[in-house]
């Protein structure tokens, strides 16, 4: 694994979730916890474990709850390894 693999897995998890869509944003979280936290930056949104990796989500206002974080789940999985655990912590208000 090269030095930049963790920073390259949390962007890439970060894209693949925007990707999605009906995802709103990435939230990191009600109290700002959720984050992979690299060199003089973050990515809000995103946790990731040796064995797991966690993202919470906002959703675009009349998106399916279940379905959306099924597509996001199934974006991710592939780029991380174990389980991706996703939380859909807000909705974004109608345009």
């Amino acid at each position: 694994m090269s030095s930049d693999a963790p920073t390259d897995a949390a962007e890439a998890v970060a894209a693949a979730a925007l990707a999605v869509p009906g995802v709103n944003a990435l939230h990191a979280g009600v109290l700002g916890e959720v984050a992979t936290y690299l060199p003089g930056r973050r990515i809000n949104g995103v946790r990731l474990r040796d064995d797991s990796c966690e993202v919470h989500i906002v959703l675009d206002w009349g998106s399916p709850v279940v379905a959306t974080a099924d597509d996001v789940r199934a974006a991710i999985e592939t780029l991380v390894d174990g389980p991706v655990d996703v939380t859909v912590e807000d909705v974004a208000g109608p345009a």
